[in-house]
């Protein structure tokens, strides 16, 4: 699943700058429904994702049951807090 794709389908625009806060709020709405109904590991990860950069992610415990998916998040928290230290 490609993050732009994401913006698209939830936002309607390839470019989040673009979204009235009542809409972003909207499409994350949708998108925590979508990603509590989704049963794929990829795709459920692509929707945490972009909801971890929302600010609006589910805790770890919660989101993912394998193990090897809560490392993933953590490394991607880890790598997006190292993107933005000085």
């Amino acid at each position: 699943m490609d993050m732009n794709d994401l913006l698209h389908r939830y936002f309607g625009t390839f470019d989040l700058a673009e979204v009235d806060p009542r809409s972003i709020d909207a499409g994350v709405d949708r998108m925590l429904v979508d990603f509590g109904l989704e049963q794929d590991r990829g795709r459920r990860f692509a929707l945490w994702s972009m909801l971890f950069m929302l600010g609006a992610a589910p805790d770890l415990d919660v989101a993912f049951e394998d193990e090897a998916d809560r490392e993933a998040a953590r490394n991607l928290m880890d790598l997006m807090a190292a993107s933005t230290e000085p």
